[in-house]
């Protein structure tokens, strides 16, 4: 039996209108966590994107 972790990361955009996207891969107890702080933080169009060891999402726009 193998186990393999899903890994998340971020783009959304900030309150002034700058895309921006995670620089690091969250697993799922921290994305749900980073996903809070960024809706605290008034941010819009966040977009949880799975993740491969080594990728991360890059910024729309």
């Amino acid at each position: 039996m193998s186990t393999t972790m899903q890994s998340y990361g971020f783009t959304w955009t900030d309150p002034d209108g700058t895309p921006r996207a995670s620089a690091i891969a969250y697993d799922r107890v921290s994305a749900d966590r980073r996903r809070k702080e960024l809706e605290q933080a008034g941010v819009t169009d966040i977009d949880e994107v799975p993740v491969r060891p080594g990728e991360l999402p890059t910024a729309k726009g």
